[in-house]
């Protein structure tokens, strides 16, 4: 069977996604030249911020590289910095590099995707603020200029000495962009969390074949909107609609998972685990079950602290970061840590209670002494990569030998 190579990838990637992607607000493409209506144009509007904020870097490069190829050779200097080639050829490229690395994810060994797992987490954020600050806000401004223009002057006014004054011919999309704006950048980001959350379920999951299956199902929920929208604003409207209420309901859920993926980005490239050293008296890492029962959600940001004089160990933290701090009391049954490769948990018996940052992966031993936990075991890609050696005669085996 003949492979696929790299720019034939990059081209069927470009055709699937860039001109569905900017169709839904191209003002050439079918729908809107039988429906020139503003709701028409609101319409497309909501689909492309939807399908950016599902893929930013993919959505905004898509998008840069249709307006570049549709406009005249004379207007594309004029065009938006996005929209140049210098922006949307790498970032098309980056997609490529991104995709290619999926696709060898499952045959690499264990340990070797998930440092470029952060790093596609890092991208992924960076591409979001850029996409949240300049070119939604922009869209949603060229909208609001768009419904601007196409608002008749009243009849009554036509009638009377008033419309000499030109009531027509005021620029009132800056009143506009004060709706728009806000509204466009709140959807960007509610729907953003919800994807960018299944980068930090990437960073979580020990297997490629989960991490695959994540990335394809977010590949095709961005194919089915932008797909909808070029069939028919109206129909990719409603969809995005429905992505949207989804990602505002669980967008306590996807907060967590973004403020753990840039926490643990942020521990990963800056080596925390060399500049700190665990506090005996609190340490700041995030919930997983064991705390659920009593009103804190999993992956929740704050510090357990080990009262020196009683012995009481209990978790602080603050609701959506800002609320007022909450503090609940933590009582372990049969508590160990397990060390994993890139970050290790605190364990309860079976069940995980907290999981620590890549700050603390190094100082397990000194974590377990701070809050009295037992044993340090190894835990997650750690614990099959010694088992794997084991399997084949490693370190692991000659050790069992000699003993």
């Amino acid at each position: 069977m003949k492979r696929i190579s790299l720019p034939g990838l990059l081209l069927g990637l470009f055709a699937l996604f860039a001109s569905p992607l900017v169709a839904a607000t191209a003002e050439t493409s079918a729908a809107q030249t039988k429906d020139k209506s503003p709701s028409a144009a609101i319409a497309g509007a909501v689909s492309t911020v939807t399908g950016m904020a599902i893929s930013p870097l993919l959505g905004t490069g898509a998008y840069g590289a249709y307006q570049y190829f549709t406009a005249e050779k004379e207007e594309r200097p004029g065009l938006p910095w996005y929209a140049q080639v210098s922006f949307w050829l790498p970032a098309l490229g980056i997609v490529g590099a991104v995709a290619a690395k999926d696709a060898l994810g499952a045959a690499l060994p264990p340990g070797w995707k998930k440092p470029l797992d952060v790093l596609e987490t890092v991208e992924n954020k960076a591409t979001g603020l850029v996409a949240a600050g300049a070119v939604v806000p922009f869209t949603m401004a060229s909208l609001s200029k768009m419904i601007a223009s196409n608002t008749p002057p009243p009849d009554a006014l036509a009638a009377t000495g008033t419309a000499t004054i030109h009531v027509a011919a005021i620029d009132w999309s800056w009143l506009l962009n004060i709706l728009t704006v806000p509204f466009g950048i709140a959807v960007f980001v509610v729907v953003w969390m919800a994807s960018h959350a299944i980068n930090a379920l990437i960073l979580l999951s020990p297997w490629g074949a989960i991490d695959a299956a994540l990335k394809a199902g977010r590949t095709a929920l961005l194919g089915l909107v932008t797909v909808s929208a070029a069939l028919n604003p109206w129909i990719g409207a409603a969809l995005s609609l429905v992505v949207i209420i989804f990602a505002y309901f669980i967008a306590g859920w996807s907060f967590r998972l973004t403020i753990f993926g840039a926490i643990f980005s942020w521990d990963f490239f800056t080596g925390a685990r060399r500049r700190r050293q665990p506090s005996p008296e609190a340490n700041k890492l995030f919930s997983s079950t064991q705390l659920t029962k009593q009103g804190v959600p999993m992956r929740t940001w704050g510090r357990l602290a080990k009262d020196a004089a009683t012995g009481a160990t209990s978790f602080t933290y603050k609701p959506w970061l800002v609320l007022p701090e909450k503090t609940v009391a933590v009582n372990f049954v049969e508590p160990a840590v397990g060390k994993g490769l890139f970050f290790s948990t605190i364990r309860d018996g079976e069940r995980t209670s907290f999981v620590l940052p890549p700050r603390y992966r190094g100082h397990e031993e000194t974590i377990a002494e701070i809050y009295r936990l037992g044993a340090v075991e190894p835990a997650g890609l750690l614990k099959a990569w010694g088992a794997l050696r084991e399997l084949f005669g490693g370190s692991a085996a000659k050790a069992q030998v000699t003993s």
